[in-house]
């Protein structure tokens, strides 16, 4: 379904919800595109947080009575989506059911849309949720990008519970990269209540981050120019 604005969805998208006999995701996404499901024949379920793989298994059982299924998610569903969980479900329970993967507007691409071209060069997306990813692993892979000096894309990165793990982020890139470095944060990227902000790779945690927050971090060859952040890609200008 893209960031949640109606206008960043693609068509088919917009084709699948309209013609989907149920529709199913997280409370909070339904919610997002509810003024979309217009078909009073239409069955909507909602569930909430943590409940991914029952979910998964309720589309799968209303799929084999018949219906056609559409399982809402945020972003793009292969990215931190829901896509992988639907498969392995299927897989898991040994299941042949026709499925298609309707492609959208991730995260990061919602958000380097709203700082400009940070991402034109090579970059990498991390999340930094623990729940299902070890810390020390995530770690690990933040150093290893920033040694690699690839632009990072920030999904997830603070919560209520987990607040020190942008720090420590920050921390690790300070050692590869110039205080200096332009940082992208941009909350509710391309929905209602857009907030953009670009800061330094010195300063950006003072700036206000949550899991509506999805953080853009430059490379060694980032710029601002202007308003916005631009990676270049190396063309004679």
């Amino acid at each position: 379904m893209g960031p949640g604005d109606w206008d960043q969805m693609t068509v088919r998208a917009r084709q699948v919800l309209a013609e989907a006999q149920v529709v199913m995701g997280y409370k909070t996404y339904i919610e997002l595109v509810r003024g979309l499901l217009t078909n009073p024949e239409q069955k909507v379920i909602a569930s909430g947080m943590t409940q991914e793989v029952d979910r998964c298994r309720e589309v799968a059982r209303q799929a084999q009575e018949g219906y056609s299924v559409a399982l809402v998610s945020s972003g793009d569903a292969g990215i931190y989506g829901m896509a992988g969980i639907m498969l392995e479900v299927l897989a898991q329970d040994g299941l042949e059911i026709p499925v298609e993967i309707v492609p959208g507007v991730s995260a990061s691409a919602a958000a380097a849309a709203c700082l400009g071209a940070p991402l034109m060069h090579d970059f990498v997306t991390v999340s930094l949720s623990d729940l299902l990813t070890p810390w020390e692993l995530i770690k690990k892979r933040v150093r290893l990008a920033a040694e690699g000096d690839f632009v990072l894309a920030v999904y997830n990165p603070k919560s209520k519970q987990r607040v020190t793990q942008i720090e420590e982020v920050q921390k690790i890139l300070l050692e590869f990269r110039s205080p200096d470095t332009p940082v992208g944060i941009v909350r509710n990227a391309l929905r209602e209540g857009q907030e953009v902000q670009i800061s330094t790779l010195e300063n950006f945690t003072q700036v206000r981050i949550d899991m509506l927050t999805t953080v853009v971090i430059g490379n060694s060859q980032s710029r601002v120019l202007g308003q916005y952040i631009v990676t270049p890609r190396g063309y004679s200008l």
